[in-house]
């Protein structure tokens, strides 16, 4: 198999099945249309990395964000109990429009509870295992255009802005077709550090670090070798509204792994540039673990003690998300 199968391959280990994803984007259409009827709702539009198309699989939550009109809650944005008044807003409304019993639009939603910032809706039964969910966050629009946020743990509101990360993205896959598609395979990869990542994190780095015009391989290459830099001067919010993505992230431990998983790519390019596809392949594996295919090649050596592939664990995105 030559590297240009080998990584189309990888890129379909990755993806999200497109049955999930279409029907994630079904039920958050289902929301999008009941809150769009509502009297105080001014927009409805979705967030989060489904709204990037830059989803892993499984696809098990979608996140929206419903804009309501700030004349007809006066109360709200300011501190105090008005971020959990909103909450509860939402959720009384999602029960309305959306209950399983007698939602007026649908009849979806199985339960509606509110978190810090958002009310998640579940679809699937609650004590399911990766039980689908639609997270409903209410939000006002401020005059410069950002999104004032509810905080129920902090009786607060909070700026951000989660449509320039979208815009961001949109414009980088304008300019090359794989840019999402390595996102994914990035967001995969993290998965494997042996430390907590929010895959926000790796986004935002993706942005900054990740070139939009050659090959896969240089490009994964140039990222590797860019962001273990970077990742030294932190990882903010690039709407620069939020501040850091993840405070309490090691970055020494992502830093070496970033170091080795350079180490590789330059390896497995160097190969690759003297007409060693299997062995390139086969660095190429220790990076991304047993979803990148197998070499035929049984002349490789020591690569893979250096690999930086442990088990996997789930993250959540970020609320500027």
């Amino acid at each position: 198999m030559d590297l240009t199968n080998a990584f189309d391959e990888l890129q379909r280990n990755v993806n999200a099945d497109i049955d999930q994803v279409t029907l994630a984007r079904d039920r958050r259409d289902i929301f999008k249309k009941a809150f769009k009827g509502e009297d105080d709702v001014l927009e409805v539009f979705g967030s989060g990395s489904l709204a990037r198309s830059t989803q892993l699989r499984p696809v098990h939550d979608v996140d929206l964000i419903v804009v309501f009109d700030g004349d007809k809650h006066p109360g709200w944005g300011a501190p105090g109990t008005s971020a959990e008044d909103a909450l509860g807003h939402a959720q009384d409304r999602v029960k309305a429009l959306l209950g399983m019993a007698d939602g007026r639009v649908d009849q979806l939603v199985r339960l509606a509870k509110p978190r810090d910032r958002a009310v998640k809706c579940f679809i699937d039964p609650p004590e399911q295992d990766d039980a689908f969910t639609v997270d409903v966050m209410p939000v006002l629009r401020q005059p410069d255009e950002t999104l004032l946020l509810p905080s129920k743990r902090n009786k607060q509101w909070n700026t951000a802005d989660p449509e320039y990360l979208i815009k961001e993205v949109a414009a980088q896959q304008r300019k090359w077709a794989f840019f999402r598609p390595l996102v994914r395979v990035l967001k995969h990869w993290r998965l494997g550090v042996p430390t907590k990542v929010k895959s926000l994190v790796i986004e935002v780095l993706a942005l900054q670090c990740l070139p939009t015009e050659g090959n896969r391989q240089n490009a994964l290459k140039s990222f590797f070798t860019s962001s273990a830099v970077e990742v030294g001067y932190g990882v903010e919010d690039p709407a620069k509204r939020c501040g850091p993505i993840q405070p309490d992230l090691d970055i020494s431990i992502l830093r070496t792994a970033l170091e080795e998983a350079r180490n590789l790519a330059e390896l497995a390019c160097a190969a690759a540039a003297d007409g060693k596809t299997d062995e390139a392949g086969m660095y190429w594996r220790d990076i991304f673990g047993d979803d990148f295919p197998e070499s035929s090649s049984e002349n490789h050596v020591g690569a893979a003690a250096s690999a930086a592939v442990v088990t996997p664990r789930v993250v959540k995105d970020a609320p500027q998300g």
